[in-house]
């Protein structure tokens, strides 16, 4: 088992291709015992194209060993409320529907999360997420969805995330499937204990989650 020490990094445009793969890949590796079914790459094309849609509105956080090899990622996109989010496409849930008034002006969706499977760095998990939550967590105010695997959600309870399900389960890229929602008040705990892993590894927290929260400009009366 490898010991990923490499430097979180914000992923680039052009290695979108290899991201979209990384994540179908180390889905099946991590739930199917390495069978990839028939039309895995209309699966990596489909995430692709999705991410690449989000990408001005996101930021994705990779880990890369020695090799420049990715050995983490997760994204996080600040909602704009035109793009269909994967929320919507898998579950068929509106987060406009589920969201507290107050909380409208600031939707997030937090996906792509994948660490490889020889890699057993538990920090990199916490320092992977650190990252995805920071623009609640620093702004203390909004919400996040996910679709979270079962057993992803199981370690999230353990350290400490709090998480609402909001609908029923599917399989998706070879796993048990579960959409939750989370907030500040269920993600503060672990955000502050943990934060310090990764404060000299990028630019503050801070920035990041200004560079996203200032990504966008909506008009508040839009959707009230």
């Amino acid at each position: 088992m490898e010991i990923s020490r490499n430097s979180l990094e914000r992923l680039e445009l052009h290695q979108m291709s290899k991201f979209a793969e990384f994540i179908v890949m180390e889905n099946f590796k991590h739930h199917t015992e390495n069978e990839l079914p028939n039309d895995y790459k209309k699966d990596i094309e489909s995430i692709y194209k999705q991410e690449m849609a989000f990408y001005k509105n996101s930021e994705i956080f990779v880990s890369k060993d020695d090799f420049g090899k990715i050995s983490g990622a997760i994204r996080v996109l600040k909602w704009n409320y035109i793009d269909t989010l994967p929320l919507e496409i898998i579950f068929g849930i509106n987060p406009l529907l589920i969201t507290p008034k107050d909380e409208l002006q600031n939707i997030y969706h937090i996906g792509r999360f994948a660490i490889r499977k020889d890699v057993g760095d538990l920090n990199l998990f916490k320092k992977l997420m650190i990252c995805a939550i920071a623009p609640i967590c620093e702004n203390k105010s909004g919400i996040a969805f996910a679709e979270c695997d079962s057993k992803l959600l199981r370690i999230l309870n353990l350290l400490g995330i709090e998480a609402s399900v909001i609908g029923k389960s599917i399989n998706y890229l070879g796993s048990e499937t579960i959409p939750i929602a989370m907030t500040y008040d269920g993600l503060k705990n672990f955000y502050f204990k943990n934060k310090s892993l990764v404060e000299n590894e990028l630019v503050s927290l801070s920035t990041i989650s200004c560079l996203i929260t200032d990504s966008l400009s909506i008009d508040k009366h839009l959707y009230n």
